[in-house]
């Protein structure tokens, strides 16, 4: 043999090899065909489609984002203005994006107007309408639009790791829609929307309130008659365990809380369990801020100490310690909780908690029996060309058919293991995609077999003929391939879930096609040839 075309030879049976030990061999090598077929059901990944499972669509509400943004600018300006020592009559949120200031004291103007452009620039300042001194304070579109993005990034991510802990294969978690902030998720194998929905909706919402009033109430009317039926400005009622004695004492108390948050949920940087100093034997939860919340917290630890501050988990006051100095970048859940307690409370406060409140707008299951029926009929559509397509070339192409119908199932066998390799998700219209791998890979030995034919009618000899051949069909089936990939990538970017899975496997099918068409069926017909001499007359 050539030592040209053995080198080729064993490189294919590397690559074949290769392929098999991704479809069958893994995770551990078969040993009959039983358990080959478990191994490759295990390797290739099926979607919703063929699995069945759960198809939801979310839809995050942003806009309270922006107005916790806003209730947010209004504790930081009653502090700073405060501070700056510059009178005013009142201060009030008017809407999501407003805040409306009136009467400011005059000669206090240009100082005011300064602390709005040093410490509020995402802040636009005009007159406020009807006011002699007064001022409307309206967020920036670009604010907006960033709380916006940022409060769909962070709902997806903490989404995703939610739905992690359910342990399913290939979950479809990303934005859907153009601009209606929405999330679509798809949950092969979960066949129960209200577990799905709970483990997206369960734990880390974590707060940090400042404690209005020291005192706790056994009731809600008690705690309003204390106060002559009306609450403190800007706090409210929030249902707590007592902290007297046993901090994890099942008896509830009513707290009056500030109502906007120091900190939330979503400025924790890290939260992990520990051993208590306080009380051995028993674990508490340390937490680490980000930046931005620890230049919050400082100011605020500091003007408050000696006072309580509530640990708000899942609006419930877990605990309301008494700060006693100065905490930046971290601080402590302190209480009775077992090893595995803690663990469990640190995990659902590093998953972070959900920027905003979130809406269903579709809930569909699909059942098994579906999908399995699916599969059948895209198995026998596959089949089916397959068999029509060998025929075919075998009848019209006679031998050299016979190399086109061997680099063909060596396409479909490179395009199953990289989609084993890679991880990648099988849905219905991926197998569309594999049907028209078939139909590409076939075009593509045509347009070979043809060239091959116009040289041997020409009167060349039928070395020549194939060499011709493969030299002329080659920019052909490049330009053809590329740019058809071209389009598939498009829709693998801006497609949603099942687009993106016929985008997947026709890219893969596309590309292995060039190896089995040029490489392959080359290699094919310069051994046959090498074999049986160079005046054979060429079966095509």
């Amino acid at each position: 043999m050539n030592p040209n075309l053995k080198w080729k030879a064993l490189f294919i049976v590397a690559v074949i090899l290769l392929c098999l030990y991704g479809l069958v061999g893994l995770p551990e090598f078969p040993t009959s065909w039983g358990q080959a077929k478990d191994n490759f059901s295990r390797r290739i990944k099926l979607g919703l489609d063929l699995q069945g499972g759960t198809h939801l669509i979310l839809q995050v509400q942003v806009q309270e984002a922006v107005s916790l943004e806003t209730d947010q600018a209004v504790d930081r300006l009653t502090t700073q203005l405060r501070d700056k020592n510059i009178p005013y009559e009142e201060i009030r949120k008017v809407d999501d994006t407003h805040i409306l200031m009136r009467n400011v004291a005059p000669e206090k103007s240009a100082a005011f107007r300064d602390l709005m452009r040093d410490f509020f620039p995402d802040w636009d300042l005009v007159p406020a309408p009807g006011e002699a001194s007064g001022y409307l304070l309206t967020m920036r579109p670009t604010k907006v639009a960033d709380i916006q993005k940022r409060t769909m990034d962070q709902s997806e991510e903490t989404i995703r790791r939610r739905i992690d802990a359910l342990g399913l294969t290939e979950p479809v978690i990303q934005q859907h829609g153009r601009g209606e902030n929405e999330i679509l998720v798809q949950l092969p194998g979960e066949g129960d929307p209200t577990r799905a929905k709970a483990v997206i909706q369960a734990g880390g919402q974590l707060e940090l309130r400042r404690v209005a009033d020291p005192t706790t109430y056994p009731s809600q009317a008690a705690a309003l008659a204390a106060h002559g039926g009306v609450l403190p400005p800007g706090t409210e009622l929030v249902r707590g365990r007592s902290t007297s004695g046993d901090t994890r004492s099942p008896g509830e108390v009513w707290y009056v809380l500030d109502r906007t948050p120091i900190v939330t949920g979503r400025d924790l940087r890290s939260a992990n369990e520990q051993r208590s100093t306080k009380n051995p034997g028993y674990y508490e939860v340390q937490f680490n801020l980000s930046n931005e919340a620890a230049r919050r917290f400082g100011p605020f630890t500091e003007q408050n100490v000696g006072r309580q501050m509530a640990i708000v988990l899942e609006h419930r006051v877990d605990s309301a310690p008494v700060i006693n100095s100065r905490i930046d970048d971290s601080g402590v859940i302190e209480g009775r909780f077992g090893q595995q307690e803690a663990h469990d409370l640190a995990l659902e406060l590093r998953s972070g908690a959900l920027p905003a409140s979130i809406k269903y707008l579709e809930e569909r299951t699909v059942g098994p029996s579906l999908g399995a029926d699916s599969i059948r009929h895209g198995l026998q559509a596959s089949l089916v060309s397959l068999v029509v397509v060998m025929l075919f070339m075998v009848v019209y192409y006679r031998v050299s058919g016979v190399n086109a119908v061997v680099a063909l199932v060596l396409n479909l066998v490179i395009l199953l293991a990289a989609l084993a390799y890679f991880g990648a998700v099988l849905t219905l219209p991926g197998i569309a995609g594999v049907i028209l791998t078939i139909g590409m890979g076939v075009d593509s030995n045509v347009l070979i077999f043809e060239r091959i034919r116009e040289e041997l009618r020409a009167g060349k000899a039928a070395v020549s003929a194939v060499d011709a051949g493969f030299q002329r069909a080659f920019l052909t089936i490049i330009d053809t391939h590329v740019t058809t990939v071209v389009s598939a990538a498009f829709l693998g970017v801006f497609g949603t879930g099942p687009v993106r899975g016929f985008a997947v496997t026709l890219v893969i099918g596309l590309i292995s096609n060039l190896f089995t068409a040029i490489y392959v069926s080359r290699m094919i017909f310069d051994w046959n040839l090498g074999r049986m001499g160079r005046q054979v007359e060429l079966s095509i």
